[in-house]
């Protein structure tokens, strides 16, 4: 399975990023979900430091919006992720051209409907 990264995972249960780490999680696949405060979606850790490494990351998906996004271009660089998904509303034409510099494959997609359509 796909190891990701959630950014602006919430513990808000109505949030898109919530319902994607449970859907994930659901799914069989290893999420590491990174908010602006610590807790829990279910028995998994919201992060708030970040780590500096996520050995074997593979996708990265994105629940910022595109100002909240600048701060953390290098370290979602810096990941290197196999491919970002830009989910509605974090679409970034910027982060998306310096990922593709990086050889990081880019997507503008739902998550939730990419794994309920086995396209994950």
């Amino acid at each position: 399975m796909k190891k990701t990264a959630v950014i602006g995972a919430s513990e808000n249960p109505m949030r898109y990023s919530n319902m994607a780490v449970r859907l994930l999680d659901e799914y069989d696949h290893e999420v590491v979900a990174l908010g602006r405060r610590d807790g829990h979606i279910n028995d998994m850790d919201v992060i708030k430091q970040w780590p500096e490494k996520i050995e074997n990351l593979d996708t990265l998906t994105l629940y910022l919006n595109p100002k909240n996004q600048e701060e953390h271009y290098d370290y979602i660089i810096g990941l290197h992720p196999k491919r970002i998904i830009f989910n509605p509303g974090t679409e970034n034409i910027e982060l998306a051209q310096r990922a593709h510099a990086e050889g990081i494959e880019t997507t503008e997609a739902c998550t939730l409907v990419l794994l309920r359509t086995n396209q994950y």
